[in-house]
């Protein structure tokens, strides 16, 4: 009969054996989604899609085949993010590179592409971006995907981060069209930008300790925002004010309790422009927008 062990499912032999094992493994090794860990680490492991898991149900393992999917169990089980495991991380629409010098990117940054997207269209003509704090490039390249008369500056402290980001730029057909800055808010800025968005980071460092074990994983420069959470804010939209200053349109995303307060700095920088706050698909405030004009 088969079992789970530290190490995964021992005597599965078939891939729905395998799946319905490693489900139960991973919830007990505290994954709040077991099911779909597991669908996605045996689709990896196979070299083949999540869908081919469900058509491949009664498919025959070997022993290579069965150590491999034991292994990322293995790490999984320890904490380490699927996206990490599969070096893979859907985005809009998109499959990108992620690695641990990057944020994973997550479901409600796909919020501030939207709104982005938005403030894009209401302008005519080639469109100038800045992304500032680009990690994986998962906004730069998502917004350069669906505006093609835009460029758009990638800034990140990182240097291994911009490396992840360059190969999805590649990857994803955009890479003349991305141009990768290494340094901090400012170097990204210039002064006839249109657009402006970021994804800084936002967890208070008390909260840092608290956070799911995954998050671990990621990397702290990207997840720290300080005492308060608001430090990168009270740096990056001053930087915007002075060094963009025809810039008509800056999108955030913030933590959803921080939210007002976010919008309260940045309408003490632009007293007349309209600033609100957009929710994501789970109700949740998490899009700072600061217009700054009239569409153009």
């Amino acid at each position: 009969m088969a079992t789970t062990t530290p190490g995964g499912p021992v005597g599965a032999r078939t891939v729905l054996d395998v799946v319905r094992l490693s489900t139960a493994y991973l919830d007990d090794h505290g994954s709040e989604s077991a099911r779909l860990d597991a669908e996605l680490l045996v689709a990896h492991a196979l070299g083949i899609t999540r869908l081919d898991v469900y058509l491949q149900y009664d498919r025959p393992l070997d022993d290579p085949e069965l150590g491999a999917i034991r292994e990322l169990l293995r790490r999984r089980g320890r904490g380490e993010p699927v996206a990490h495991l599969t070096g893979r991380r859907e985005f809009h629409g998109r499959s990108f590179r992620v690695s641990p010098d990057v944020l994973i990117p997550r479901p409600e940054t796909e919020s501030l592409v939207e709104r982005a997207l938005v403030a894009a269209r209401e302008r005519t003509g080639p469109l100038r971006i800045a992304d500032l704090g680009t990690g994986s490039g998962c906004l730069a390249i998502s917004l350069a995907c669906e505006l093609p008369a835009a460029t758009v500056i990638a800034v990140d402290l990182s240097p291994a981060a911009l490396v992840v980001a360059a190969e999805n730029a590649e990857a994803l057909g955009v890479a003349e069209r991305v141009l990768f800055v290494e340094g901090g808010w400012v170097d990204g800025l210039v002064a006839d930008l249109d657009l402006v968005v970021s994804n800084p980071p936002y967890v208070t460092t008390a909260e840092m300790d608290e956070l799911p074990r995954d998050v671990a994983f990621e990397p702290r420069l990207a997840l720290d925002g300080g005492p308060d959470g608001l430090e990168p804010y009270r740096l990056l939209l001053p930087a915007v004010a002075e060094f963009s200053p025809r810039v008509r349109w800056v999108g955030l995303e913030v933590d959803s309790r921080r939210a007002a307060a976010v919008a309260e700095i940045a309408g003490a920088l632009w007293p007349e422009a309209a600033v609100s706050i957009a929710a994501d698909l789970a109700g949740r405030p998490r899009v700072v927008e600061v217009r700054l004009g009239e569409p153009g």
